[in-house]
């Protein structure tokens, strides 16, 4: 058409000027660019054919100079893509466009090359200027325009410097060489439109911009990727050169070759593993593909030049193995296609091809790499970084399996991949979960993995190489804050790696900093395991030669010993094996200047020196007020000694124990010489007597064994031996420090803290010898109270109380506390006679929550500022006045709580009774709890716990005459409860008194007989507990287990055993019962990889430092079924306990049936049910034949009901053993089978069930006829039901019955053998190999008819872990029956059955008689090493070309892309939900639709569009046209030659099949509601309707277009030639 018109207007005058200046006159619309521009066109073609007029370069000059120039700069408005998208925007860019081709037209016809140079230098100086400045985009889009039309008109030699300032100036454009950056719209439009037309150029520009690109410099980074890839993709065609085309070997060589370039390489991999977006991906994948095409074309040998690479070639050629190549790189862009998908079912099939690369990348002769291994790892690279996790485990599984069947060459490139990527990818916590069918417990598959494949990798590894590798996997886990389950892991894997010499100090030092820094806030056990396995990684990899004993001692100080390296420990004996065998070769830093013995072993005298050091009185003392010093050093020295020790032990063995002996004395006769001096030498430092303590109470706990043997450890006997022998001088030294005002500032505090610590482990020492009167600590005891209370008798005369004062109170206090502490739990220590002795009497009449006011400074009268105080890891630094004031009330109520249990039976009930009472804080309870509620509101949560113990006390004698008073104790005490949920340290010990205190059996039993207030709030803080449970595990453990306990002493101390207290509080034992929350999936994999660290046993030293709280939720219902099995049935108070109990559960399993909360297969609703007849199974043999008369129908209705598995086998079992126990209940049971088939139609199978046990039932029936009789006739109606299970079901049980009938020869039925064994017969033969028959042998194998025993399987492992397990229920419902043996909190009922019969059951797996059948081949398509077919999506070579410009006109886009021509726009703009967009987007550009209109551009933001649309919106030119301006719009393209379509459904519609699509269409869809409006409609040129055969009146609007734009495209396929030719 733009011929024709360009002819009419040169045959309405032969003068070209004419025609152009008449054009060049008026507004410059569109059409008159547009028209200018085919003008041109045509006025160049007749010129190329020698027909142009002669003044055609002036005029063509002039139009270019005088028109076009000023045109292109004057252009108002936005850079194209901008906010403003409407239609002066859209009518701008085709004035943009058209001018920029009439400029070309003009240079070309200007006669010589002056034109084109003259306007690209002014077009580059207007580019240099307008780039910087912001705001002046339109200019650069402009002079953009002018350079990619004149730029082919330059001359490759005379015009170089030219076109080398222009490339360079696109080149700094396209890659933002400014600092804010250029636009993403003048990226693309330089990279879309100026770079390819300067490639065209060749020479000089193809050089610059192919130098910049490649220059020296650092490696990319992620931003610059993508832009570099964008310019490469942009001149592909000249940088790859062209295949198919035939050139001379010289022309080929004049352009550079990306090829051979290393640097264009590690562009494409960074792009293809690196890249965040989809484009850049996928513009790397079509520069390799198109590569790989070029050199199969070609077929020339080369290879890429070495660059900094070692190893092979980055990308090399040899037409030798072609087919080889070709193959390899087939399969790898097919992979990284598919990658693209994220899609682990398109994925999956594709990975054995992935082996498949491996295989052509090494070489079988010499087993080197043939192909660089970067390209392997870019595929890992993209499955790591993929947003589905499971493909993330994919393939972090098929790397770490890499070397289990092949040995690969050893490459740099694999070490840093495996130190960044690889455990980048590891540090996700849900990769290390179970596979489907493992047990709990057993362990992570990534896990073990992970274990062989570091082994396998180091092992290796080459010696020179393996030490750096292992430092940096090593510092790379300090790198970042790991979880717990990553970190337990890799250090188990780092563990198992063997012994080599590897690791230096820095070695050392790494891993102290992942043991300090990464693990803080882990799980305790997981945290305990994670130390084990690194500790044994330093004993595997250190270099002793290269560390010193310093060094390694100053590492184990690291490894906590409470949680992981504790005496005793496997890991302690596997460490002083190391040291034993190892302790020679440690680097020696000087040699050791007290040695002593000659014959003694460098470990030795580096102890011995060790202890001199420390013993001797350091030079950095400050005066009497120096702050405690930090117990790093004595927790050291001490660790170090008892190891020097152990390892003496190891090397003489049992022949020379005097040698221990001696040893131990040579290392501590420093610090005993010390110690007896302590009494006598008052000058002593203050240090030293500090330091001193602190390494006896080190010394005293490392020394704790944690195994086993603990009563035959010789060294622990010495060591007390040889503390108690200093006893008398530190005990007399910590009475002088004590009482004589010594102790005056705050730093003071905490060396009260360490002697009443010191204090406290002599007192256990001489009961632990055997406690004598008059022994040295005997003595000490009077004076240090008597002293104490007289400290605090002595009131100042009026005066301001000094810092002096106050703190000694603060410490006569803390004594006192300290004495009624060890009073209270050693009887030993008790006086002979109650009476009240001064302490008692002084104790009493302290004012309680008497506060420390707080001094002033003696000089000027201020207020103290308390110094910091460097205190010890066993208590907080005191730092405040308030900290002391708070731990002085503290040690109040300690004092008082020693005194209130002293003295409980003198507590009156109320305070009436006694006028003048002789011990006030305890005759007086009232007051004192009243005194507690305060104490709760001033005292820290942290110091409350001897508050609570005191109310334990108090409440049980108060609660009947001040009721409303113990209530406010209860509720203050729980929001403490409920405020320190978070705080592991304080709550569970708070939580503990606080039950013991609430759910005191006295006070339940109390708060029964009244039933007032206090009754229904310990109801109301019990469920609250059971609510915190579900949120913080173990919590209903702790009160569960308290309430139990002290029921079962209260009714073995009563003589008939009475449950009354129990029988109120009922409701507890069922939530117990039924207890269990269905956790997240990470807290259960938390739980399952917990579960695994225990069953390690002592292999893994954290289970034995590490004290078991048994706080998983199964202990609840553990503790509860235990407690229930200790019931005896004959005592009344028992019996009514459990038949209450039993008519609950009965309620909650109906109430649970009645929910509206869908009931499927492991839901909540089906474990509660399942543990609701697991704990009735329990109760069974308690049960009475008058209670079954209550609940029997119960029962049988709820086997009425459409239950799981699990729970039909419970109902079915407790029915065969009533029936069994009491066959008085038959004719009830018989009733069932009467109900209207309607009601049984799911549940007559339960019933059916049953009596395929008939055996069982009958065994203690002796006239057996009758009731085989009837139930003959009932299954005999059965067999003839309408539905197949239940016909199964009856033939079961028919079987069974009529077995029994011809063992007891019953006459009567002889008429029916023939009958019977013919149907038998028939089902047993069966023909074919159809569902029934497979059914039929399945139903009769089932465990529950085949092996299942009701009478010898009836025991507590098949209730809890057998048929849990057979049913099919979730791992989490099985208990195994070793958990109720570990929970030894309630005892053992040795009158119950615990373990399974003689049956078989436990072995069996599980199985389901109803599955689909699996076919015997099943599988064998996930093993397979190659697929023969797999999915991939269609993407052919051609339209892989990456998009270059994003607002090309549709027609030029389309031929860019390598697509057919297509004249196909659908028109959204109606329709509102970004799912039908997004949908609508994809299928647009999957048909190469030409554009797609929208609403609003913003759309494509939306997450719904972008999930729908997989980044077609990158591909397709989308146009925003708002609905108001659709008519406008619709006006518009039919004036540009479109039809207008409407998928609609009006009375003059066509059918779709009878339709034929113009090529010009445009597709008009309608809103999802309203379709399309009336006014719209007027508009169409044509209504097509989508034939339909159903009822429903629409398609979705998706739907409905999709299938439009297929017919349009099936249609324009048919015809004879191409759209677009």
């Amino acid at each position: 058409m733009e011929w024709v018109l360009a002819d009419a207007l040169l045959s309405q005058s032969r003068d070209p000027r004419v025609l152009l200046g008449a054009l060049c006159r008026g507004e410059a619309s569109a059409e008159r660019v547009e028209t200018l521009r085919f003008l041109l066109q045509r006025l160049e073609d007749e010129e190329a054919r020698g027909g142009g007029a002669g003044a055609l370069p002036e005029a063509a000059h002039e139009v270019a100079a005088g028109y076009l120039v000023p045109l292109l700069r004057g252009l108002p408005g936005r850079l194209m893509g901008g906010a403003d998208t409407g239609p002066p925007a859209r009518q701008r860019r085709r004035v943009l466009r058209a001018a920029g081709a009439a400029l070309r037209s003009c240079a070309r016809l200007a006669g010589g090359p002056q034109l084109a140079a003259a306007l690209a230098e002014e077009a580059l100086r207007d580019l240099l200027a307008a780039r910087p400045a912001p705001g002046l985009e339109g200019a650069c889009e402009a002079a953009v325009e002018v350079l990619a039309a004149v730029g082919p008109c330059l001359r490759p030699l005379e015009d170089a410097p030219l076109l080398e300032r222009v490339a360079q100036a696109a080149l700094a454009l396209a890659l933002g060489g400014d600092e804010a950056g250029p636009s993403e719209d003048a990226v693309a439009l330089v990279a879309g439109r100026l770079l390819p037309a300067l490639g065209q150029c060749g020479g000089a520009a193809l050089r610059a911009v192919w130098g910049g690109l490649v220059a020296p410099g650092p490696p990319l980074g992620p931003g610059l990727v993508g832009p570099q890839l964008l310019v490469l993709s942009a001149l592909a065609e000249k940088l790859l050169p062209e295949p198919g085309v035939d050139c001379a070997p010289a022309a080929r060589e004049a352009g550079p070759d990306a090829r051979r370039c290393w640097r264009f390489w590690r562009t494409v991999q960074a792009g293809l593993a690196w890249a965040e977006d989809a484009l850049t991906r996928k513009r790397a994948r079509y520069l390799l593909q198109r590569a790989v095409e070029v050199s199969a074309e070609q077929g020339a040998d080369y290879a890429c030049a070495p660059g900094e690479e070692t190893g092979p070639s980055l990308f090399w050629w040899s037409e030798k193995k072609k087919d080889e190549l070709l193959k390899f790189w087939e399969n790898y862009i097919l992979i990284m296609e598919t990658l693209e998908g994220n899609q682990i079912h398109v994925i999956k099939p594709v990975l054995p091809k992935l082996n498949n690369l491996f295989e052509y990348a090494v070489s079988e002769e010499n087993g080197c790499w043939l192909f660089h291994p970067s390209w392997h790892l870019c595929i890992y690279k993209r499955m790591f970084e993929s947003e589905n996790k499971i493909l993330t485990k994919e393939g972090v599984t098929h790397f770490l399996e890499l070397y289990e069947t092949r040995v690969l060459p050893f490459s740099p490139e694999f070490s840093e991949f495996i130190i960044g990527p690889l455990m980048d990818a590891l540090s996700e916590s849900s990769l290390y979960s179970r596979s489907p069918g493992q047990l709990i417990g057993s362990g992570s598959p990534l896990g073990l993995k992970l274990q062989k494949f570091l082994v396998t990798y180091i092992s290796l590894l080459p010696e020179e190489i393996k030490s750096s590798f292992l430092l940096k996997f090593i510092q790379k886990m300090t790198s970042r804050h790991w979880c717990a389950i990553p970190i337990l892991f890799l250090s188990k894997a780092l563990a198992s790696v063997p012994r080599c010499k590897a690791l230096g100090v820095e070695g050392l030092l790494a891993l102290r900093d992942v043991l300090q820094c990464t693990m803080i806030t882990h799980q305790i056990l997981l945290r305990g395991a994670a130390q084990c396995y690194l500790l044994r990684a330093a004993i595997n990899l250190v270099d002793v030669e290269k560390v010193s004993l310093s060094d390694m001692a100053t590492f184990l100080m690291s490894v906590r010993q409470e949680e992981s390296l504790g005496r005793g420990t496997s890991l302690w004996t596997e460490l002083c094996d190391w040291l034993c065998v190892h302790e020679s070769c440690f680097r020696r830093n000087s040699p050791s200047s007290s040695v002593g013995l000659a014959e003694t072993s460098f470990l030795n005298a580096y102890v011995k020196n060790l202890i001199h050091e420390y013993i001797k009185s350091p030079a950095w003392e400050r005066g009497e007020n120096c702050c405690m010093p930090d117990w790093f050093e004595a927790k050291l020295v001490a660790m170090m000694v008892l190891l020097a020790v152990d390892v003496e032990g190891m090397k003489s063995q049992y022949s020379e124990k005097r040698r221990t002996q001696n040893v131990l004395r040579i290392f501590l006769d420093p610090l005993l010489d010390a110690l007896v001096k302590f009494g006598t030498n008052a000058y002593m430092p203050l240090l030293k007597t500090d330091r001193c303590l602190q390494l006896l109470l080190k010394l005293l706990h490392t020394c704790l064994l944690k195994g086993s043997g603990t009563q035959d450890d010789e060294v622990s006997t010495l060591l007390q031996n040889f503390v108690m022998s200093t006893t008398e001088s530190i005990s007399e030294f910590i009475l002088r420090r004590l009482t004589m005002n010594e102790l005056s500032s705050v730093s003071d505090l905490d060396r009260c803290h360490l002697y009443l610590m010191v204090l406290t482990e002599l007192i256990n020492l001489h009961l632990k010898t055997g406690w004598k009167r008059g022994n040295p600590i005997w003595r000490v005891i009077s004076p240090l109270i008597n002293a104490s209370i007289r400290h605090l008798q002595e009131t100042g005369s009026g005066q301001e109380p000094t810092l002096g004062t106050q703190i000694q109170r603060a410490v006569s206090m803390a004594a006192l506390a300290k004495v009624c502490e060890a009073i209270d739990q050693k009887s030993e220590l008790q006086p002979d006679s109650l009476d009240a002795g001064p302490m008692e009497r002084f104790l009493s009449s302290l004012q309680l929550n008497q506060t420390l006011q707080k001094p002033l400074t003696e000089e000027d009268g201020r207020y103290v500022q308390p110094e910091c105080s460097v205190f010890s890891e066993e208590s907080s630094s005191s730092q405040g006045w308030g900290k002391i004031v708070a731990q002085y009330i503290h040690d109040q109520w300690v004092c008082l709580s020693f005194l209130l249990k002293k003295y409980h039976t003198l507590i009156p009930t109320s305070e009436s009774e006694i006028l003048e009472p002789v011990l006030p804080a305890v005759q007086m309870p009232v007051r004192t709890l009243q005194s507690a509620l305060e104490a709760l509101t001033i005292l820290p949560s942290d110091q409350v716990l001897p508050v609570f113990h005191c109310m334990k006390i108090l409440v049980p004698k108060l609660l009947t005459s001040c009721e409303s008073l113990c209530i406010e104790s209860f509720d203050m005490a729980w929001k403490i409860i409920a405020s320190l949920s978070n705080t592991q340290l304080v709550f569970w010990p708070n939580l503990r008194a606080f039950v013991q205190f609430v759910f005191d059996p006295k006070v339940l039993t109390i708060a029964a007989k009244t039933k007032g207030q206090t009754y229904f709030k310990i109801k109301e803080i019990m469920y609250k507990i059971i609510e915190m449970s579900a949120m913080k595990t173990g919590v209903f453990n702790i009160l569960i287990s308290y309430c139990c306990q002290s029921w079962i002493v209260s009714a073995s101390n009563v003589s008939q055993g009475s449950l009354s207290s129990a029988n109120n509080y009922s409701e507890l034992v069922l939530e117990a019962c039924v207890f269990g929350t269905v956790f997240r999936r990470d807290q259960r994999l938390i739980q399952d990889i917990q579960t695994f660290v225990e069953n390690l046993g002592h292999d893994c030293a954290a289970n034995v430092v590490i004290e078991n709280t048994k706080r998983e939720d199964h202990y609840v219902r553990i503790c509860a079924v235990k407690f229930l099995c200790l019931l005896d049935g004959s005592n009344m108070s028992h019996k009514l306990f459990i038949e209450d109990l039993a008519v609950k559960l009965l309620d909650k399993d109906e109430l649970v049936s009645k929910s509206k909360t869908r009931y499927y297969v492991n839901s909540h609703q089906h474990r509660v049910k399942n543990r609701i007849w697991q704990t009735l199974l329990v109760l069974f043999p308690r049960f009475d034949q008058n209670f079954l008369n209550r609940i029997i129908d119960k029962i049988f209705q709820a086997g009425f009901i459409n239950n799981q598995a699990s729970i039909k086998y419970f109902i079915e079992w407790i029915i065969i053993l009533i029936l069994h126990k009491f066959p008085q209940f038959l004719p009830k049971f018989w009733d069932c089978f009467s109900y209207g088939e309607e009601n049984l139609k799911t549940s007559i199978c339960t019933f059916l069930s049953v009596l395929s046990h008939l055996d069982i039932i009958t065994e203690n029936i002796p006239e057996k006829k009758l009731i085989l009789k009837q139930a003959l006739i009932i299954v005999l109606h059965w067999c003839f039901n309408h539905n197949f299970s239940i016909r199964l079901y009856a033939m079961v049980a028919l079987k069974k019955i009529w077995s029994m009938c011809k063992s007891l020869h019953i006459e009567e039925l002889d008429a029916l053998t023939s009958v019977i064994e013919s149907s038998l017969d028939q089902v047993e033969n069966m023909h074919g190999a159809g569902n029934a028959k497979k059914n039929w042998q399945r139903i009769q194998e089932h465990f529950f008819f085949a092996t299942f025993h009701p009478l010898k399987d009836y025991c507590l492992e098949t209730i809890f872990y057998v048929l849990p397990r057979l049913s099919g229920l979730v791992e989490d419902e099985w208990i195994a029956i070793d958990k109720f043996t570990r929970f030894t909190d309630i005892p053992l009922d040795t009158g119950f059955q615990w373990y399974l019969s003689p049956t078989q059951l436990c072995e069996l797996t599980p199985s389901d008689w109803s599955q689909q059948d699996i076919g015997p081949h099943s599988g064998e398509a996930d093993n397979q090493s190659e697929w023969a077919d797999v999915q991939k999506k269609i993407i052919p070579w051609k339209n892989n070309v990456p998009d270059l410009d994003l607002e090309l006109v549709f027609q030029d886009r389309a031929a860019r892309l390598g697509k057919s021509i297509s004249r196909l726009v659908v028109v959204a703009s109606l329709i509102d939900k970004p799912t039908n967009l997004g949908g609508l987007c994809r299928t647009c550009e999957v048909f190469g639709a030409s554009a797609l209109v929208v609403s609003s551009l913003q759309c494509i933001r939306d997450k719904q569009f972008q999930h729908l649309s997989v980044s077609a919106e990158q591909w397709l030119p989308l146009v925003e046209v708002k609905p108001p301006q659709l008519i406008d719009y619709l006006q518009e393209k039919k004036a540009e030659g479109y039809t207008i379509v409407g998928v609609e459904q009006t009375a003059r519609s066509v059918d779709l099949t009878q339709f034929c699509f113009p090529e010009k269409s445009l597709l008009l869809l309608g809103n999802e509601r309203e379709g399309i409006p009336a006014n719209l409609i007027q508009q169409l040129d044509v209504c097509v309707e989508i034939p339909q055969q159903g009822i429903i009146r629409s398609l979705n609007v998706h739907v409905s277009g999709a299938l439009l734009i297929w017919e349009y495209t099936r249609q324009q396929l048919l015809r004879p030639g191409d759209a677009g030719s």
